[in-house]
């Protein structure tokens, strides 16, 4: 039998109420397959923070890089600094495992509601491939007083590191400013990426969005990378959305669309549009993914911090990253069940959390879905 090693991180508020129901249905998966997931708990997140002022230690993140794989629930806290958790945990682990790829399935399931008029599961079946290291969310910045300063600012990464030395001299205002990298190396990984998941999944269109109107610099050399990639790819026609526009077509005829890959910040913003024409935040999972190394599944939504005990939030889209998890692990079998059960729950319409307008429980929507597993 088989046995995957799977670090867990309830995190904050719903997390772990959420987790708890992914764990029960993924050991209902893996009983059904035949193999074994053996489940570690950290206890990074609000509480530990504010107990010990630690985020994510060296001795931590070494005993994660041991893992298969990580399970997170979700991350952040009002008693925290807003940012503190997410910028200290999650994307340092993001960094520090380079998990260079979130990949976020934009599907809608038979039986959830759909905001969009006459669209339906058959128009509504995409990819976003999100690059998830660089852009401008690597966090190089500052804000200065009127007058004249000097900073060094530096990013390092696996694929390389750059330093800036900025002479700043303001005049009559303070101001702020955050600088954005796109590196030649990073942009080709992912945008390859996802032609070859154009490619493994019969698609033969990949879109590549970015706003080189306007951010001419770093968008313009993003396009170049998309035009020389895109050569070895003879089968897969490529074409390019500005960020703005992308957004008006999601809503029109995102029947077009079959895999969409982006730089980091508007891949961020059009994979919230996406998960609402999906059917909600409750049922859009992603995943942080290093093709070769340690990769993160979580639920792209929030922690909530105040339903946090009250058994009330919808867990499927915790579910559904679970399953993505199973795929990265090579358990494609089992991960397919998974979201299959997924959808006899929402089609059968019986059992519905508050969101999709029912008045069942998480652990319930849990239970169900491990269940209908075990069941078929």
């Amino acid at each position: 039998m088989s046995s995957h090693k799977v670090a867990v991180i309830g995190g904050d508020g719903i997390g772990p109420e959420i987790i708890a129901e992914g764990v029960k249905v993924l050991d209902a998966v893996a009983d059904k397959f035949n193999f074994n997931i053996d489940w570690t708990e950290y206890p990074n997140g609000a509480d530990h923070y504010l107990e010990t002022g630690e985020l994510v230690s060296e001795d931590t993140l070494a005993a994660l890089g041991k893992a298969d794989s990580i399970y997170l629930g979700a991350l952040g806290d009002p008693r925290c600094e807003p940012g503190v958790l997410e910028k200290g945990i999650l994307l340092a682990l993001r960094f520090h495992f380079d998990q260079y790829i979130n990949l976020r399935p934009i599907k809608l399931l038979e039986g959830v509601w759909c905001p969009l008029k006459d669209k339906g599961p058959k128009d509504i079946d995409f990819t976003v491939v999100r690059e998830n290291t660089e852009d401008f969310y690597v966090g190089i910045g500052n804000h200065v007083k009127q007058g004249k300063t000097h900073q060094e600012l530096e990013v390092i990464r696996s694929l390389y590191s750059v330093k800036f030395g900025l002479d700043i001299e303001a005049d009559r205002s303070e101001i702020a400013y955050q600088i954005g990298v796109l590196s030649q190396k990073g942009s080709e990984r992912v945008i390859r990426y996802a032609f070859d998941l154009a490619k493994n999944k019969g698609k033969d269109r990949v879109t590549a969005v970015d706003k080189a109107n306007v951010l001419s610099h770093v968008y313009n050399f993003w396009r170049t990378i998309v035009e020389d990639v895109s050569k070895d790819y003879p089968g897969i026609e490529h074409e390019f959305n500005y960020v703005d526009a992308i957004t008006m077509w999601f809503i029109k005829n995102p029947e077009w669309y079959q895999v969409v890959v982006t730089p980091n910040m508007f891949g961020d913003i059009i994979t919230d549009l996406g998960a609402m024409i999906q059917g909600g935040l409750g049922l859009a999972p992603g995943g942080n993914i290093n093709p070769d190394g340690v990769s993160m599944f979580e639920p792209i939504h929030g922690s909530a911090p105040k339903y946090k005990g009250l058994d009330r939030a919808n867990p499927l889209a915790t579910i559904w990253a679970g399953a993505m998890m199973l795929d990265e692990l090579g358990e494609e079998k089992a991960g397919e069940a998974a979201v299959n059960a997924i959808q006899e729950i929402l089609s059968e319409g019986k059992v519905k959390t508050k969101d999709l307008g029912g008045q069942n429980t998480c652990s319930e929507m849990g239970d169900a879905v491990a269940e209908k597993v075990a069941g078929n």
